[in-house]
């Protein structure tokens, strides 16, 4: 950035300083005591996001038959509102008093009430305790938690099944709050055929929006799948929303759960949470979750009474871990994935709406690489514009984060619709840079020529207009 003079850094927001969001983080796995909540919830909210993920834990509510303790889950539903947080929860998870199945998994993980009609009609009285209790608090409703993996719907997967169980949930959500809504999905493979035969089995009369969760290290693939989803949804003449549910990488070496055995660290996960929560959100998602708040015991495989001796470290804060008793000790540390998503949440401070921009790529001669500029073919960018007026390109090359180590390069493309003062801000470190007419040529009414920019393996913003505060 030596070619452009440092004129501040963006300001961050509180959460309750925040109207409307397409940001989200999860605080998945308190149903299982997986972390102190207490020690996450300033944090969170100092983030700016809105969105936060919660899972309703059946077993830990209904420990005597009939009988509903919510205060756990008040505590944090409560918690979460205060601060200016919009809890989501996710309905899932089985019951030891109503399935022998269940008794076999820590938290009774993955095991649907089913098999029997005591247990399901004990799982759809649970929900209705459940929305009727937190009616006026919480209005979106996730049913079950990856219904398409092995180790979530147990003993294996079946679409057909999740539908007829989606679809009797939704009902029931329905029935006991009409404000409620209802999300159906949370797959996490990457194909379309699941939701096909949902579709078709008629979850889409109680569907108020579709999620999906994403773990590859190339956001090009969720990009992908959200154009899928909507065009799919269309030939079913349905126009509900989409939610990116889940995303995130591990920040260490070691690690159990998604990307096990990968080489992994905090710049990694740092990028991949950017250059994700951007793709999806210009590929038009509701809203899109990372995962997670926190590092965790990760094993959703663990055997029922026992401690996880395994930790995942997808958290934006990390812990150490005491293998001995599956739980986090010491206090909670922000890593650098924190304070970038903490940038980006003041920067997407409203709820930014995609957009087309007029923009025409010229890869020309780039002294300052001794080569040339990056090629479009090589890119992912897009528009954002904000209720203000105010607007921003961004981009970014799309490396394979796995292999590469660093990008810094350039690029040349001419630009239109631009109305304002125009800054370049780099999420990561946070500063915001004036654009000068060293690299900007006014080519007239709102078209500008930008030569040799700098582009990293991560989204940079050209904003135009009050686009963010600065300090």
């Amino acid at each position: 950035m030596d070619r452009f003079a440092r004129i501040g850094r963006i300001k961050p927001r509180y959460s309750k300083d925040v109207k409307e969001s397409r940001l989200g983080l999860g605080m998945e796995k308190l149903d299982r005591d997986a972390f102190d909540p207490e020690k996450v919830y300033d944090k969170v909210a100092s983030l700016g996001v809105k969105w936060v993920r919660l899972q309703s834990g059946w077993q830990k509510t209904e420990r005597k038959e009939g009988i509903y303790d919510f205060s756990w889950l008040d505590e944090e539903v409560n918690a979460l509102i205060s601060r200016g947080l919009v809890p989501w929860m996710c309905l899932c998870y089985g019951n030891a008093l109503y399935d022998a199945l269940a008794k076999e998994y820590y938290g009774a993980v993955g095991c649907p009430p089913i098999r029997t009609e005591r247990a399901y009609h004990a799982w759809l009285r649970y929900v209705e305790a459940t929305v009727r209790h937190f009616a006026g608090r919480v209005e979106y409703y996730e049913v079950w938690n990856e219904p398409d993996g092995g180790w979530t719907w147990r003993p294996s997967p079946d679409p057909s099944e999740y539908a007829e169980f989606c679809v009797r949930t939704g009902r029931v959500i329905k029935e006991s709050d009409p404000n409620a809504k209802v999300i159906a999905g949370s797959t996490h493979r990457e194909t379309m055929s699941f939701f096909q035969t949902c579709f078709a089995s008629g979850v889409l009369e109680v569907a108020d929006a579709i999620t999906y969760h994403s773990y590859h290290y190339d956001e090009a693939n969720s990009i992908q799948r959200i154009r899928a989803f909507q065009a799919l949804l269309q030939s079913y003449g349905k126009e509900i929303d989409v939610i990116q549910g889940e995303t995130g990488s591990q920040s260490m070496n070691g690690g159990n759960g998604a990307f096990r055995g990968i080489r992994t660290n905090q710049d990694m996960q740092t990028k991949y949470i950017l250059r994700h929560t951007v793709a999806e959100i210009l590929s038009g998602v509701k809203f899109t979750s990372v995962f997670s708040a926190v590092d965790m015991a990760e094993n959703l495989d663990a055997k029922a009474g026992g401690p996880i001796t395994t930790c995942g470290y997808f958290g934006l804060l990390g812990a150490d871990f005491d293998p001995s008793t599956g739980g986090l000790v010491g206090d909670y540390r922000e890593k650098p994935s924190y304070y970038a998503f903490q940038n980006l949440c003041s920067l997407l401070n409203e709820n930014v709406t995609p957009t087309s921009l007029p923009v025409f790529f010229k890869p020309q001669i780039s002294k300052r690489i001794n080569g040339w500029d990056c090629s479009p073919k090589e890119l992912i960018y897009g528009g954002l514009t904000k209720q203000n007026g105010s607007g921003a390109f961004v981009y970014w090359r799309s490396t394979n984060l796995n292999t590469t180590q660093g990008y810094d390069g350039t690029v040349t493309f001419e630009l239109g619709g631009i109305r304002g003062e125009v800054r370049l801000i780099d999420p990561i470190e946070g500063g915001i840079y004036a654009v000068g007419e060293n690299v900007m040529k006014d080519m007239d009414n709102g078209l500008y020529l930008f030569e040799n920019i700098p582009v990293r393996d991560y989204p940079l913003l050209l904003a135009f207009g009050d686009f963010c505060d600065i300090i």
